[in-house]
């Protein structure tokens, strides 16, 4: 067969193809094009609801508010930014949120690092199974079902008070409700139960990054330091929680920012003291103040963003 003939039978095969072949062949011959149609729905879902959301919260806390007509005045101004830093209320509020959020973070380390390790470490097969089953299933159920069911537990009433009365410790009960902050008419009404019930929600989230990063320290290196002579509590301290810290880190991004952002735990557990989420919800609704909730809202997102960078240095990245 000639040069030509052939020539010719391949421009006929072509003009065969139909439409959809013709655009499929053309795109596998143009990978990067290929690759930027499909990123496009999301990139351009990301850049105009969320990265547009965004832009609009920061420009509204910019605007002003006329507290005789309850109506926003759409003129550039401070004005909330300067209220929000020097009204001693709202700084109490800021420092009452991170507060809380700091301690959640570190309570679900501590009980969620030696979850964690068990899963890593030694469960196997069908126990690491029921580890994950066990860790997911909170999950699974609804964010307000478990919230109102720990109402229940914590409450006055409830059978925290009830297996403390069982065994005769209820002073013990009433001695830390006397604490003079973290206290309360009971533990449904108080920080600690607050703490006990953010830490609870979270702790999901603690376990899975820990238990990952766990799994990608090296056996080869635990074995080598217990050669070397290292007692299991130097292994551990030297070797594992080093490389594991991350993970940690990792863990600590979701339950700090979803702590810090969360309006509904305060609001069903918690006393009449506002937190950031709340104080967004009675400026929005009830006040109508937009611009100090706008300035209210990008509190977290300042505060996530120097966190994130913290978190990007320590390699809580590598760990997700």
């Amino acid at each position: 067969m000639s040069a030509a003939t052939a020539d010719l039978g391949l421009r006929a095969a072509r003009r065969r193809q139909t439409p959809t072949r013709r655009l499929s062949s053309f795109l596998y011959r143009r990978a990067g094009l290929f690759t930027l149609l499909l990123l496009l729905p999301p990139l351009a879902w990301l850049g105009v609801v969320y990265l547009g959301s965004l832009f609009a919260l920061l420009i509204q806390s910019f605007f002003g508010f006329d507290d005789f007509s309850g109506q926003v005045v759409y003129e550039f101004t401070l004005r909330s930014y300067v209220e929000l830093l020097t009204n001693p209320a709202n700084l109490d509020i800021i420092l009452r949120t991170v507060a809380m959020a700091a301690a959640v973070t570190m309570g679900a380390a501590l009980i969620g690092f030696p979850i964690a390790y068990m899963m890593a470490r030694y469960a196997t097969g069908r126990a690491k199974a029921l580890f994950y089953l066990a860790v997911m299933l909170p999950l699974w159920s609804s964010y307000l079902v478990r919230v109102y069911a720990w109402k229940l537990i914590l409450a006055k009433e409830g059978i925290v008070s009830w297996a403390f009365a069982e065994t005769s410790l209820t002073w013990l009960l009433d001695g830390v409700l006397a604490l003079p902050v973290i206290g309360g008419p009971s533990l449904s009404v108080s920080y600690l139960g607050m703490f006990l019930v953010f830490t609870y929600i979270w702790l999901p989230f603690m376990i899975l990054p820990v238990q990952a990063a766990l799994e990608r320290v090296p056996k080869g290196l635990i074995e080598a330091s217990a050669d070397l002579g290292a007692r299991p509590a130097t292994t551990f301290r030297t070797v594992i929680l080093p490389l594991a810290f991350p993970g940690v880190v990792a863990g600590s991004i979701f339950t700090f920012s979803l702590t810090l952002g969360d309006y509904i735990i305060p609001y069903i557990i918690g006393s009449s003291r506002f937190f950031i989420g709340q104080a967004v919800y009675v400026q929005q609704g009830t006040a109508g103040n937009i611009p100090l909730a706008a300035a209210f809202s990008v509190v977290p997102i300042v505060i996530m963003a120097v966190y994130l960078t913290i978190a990007k240095r320590l390699g809580a990245f590598d760990a997700l």
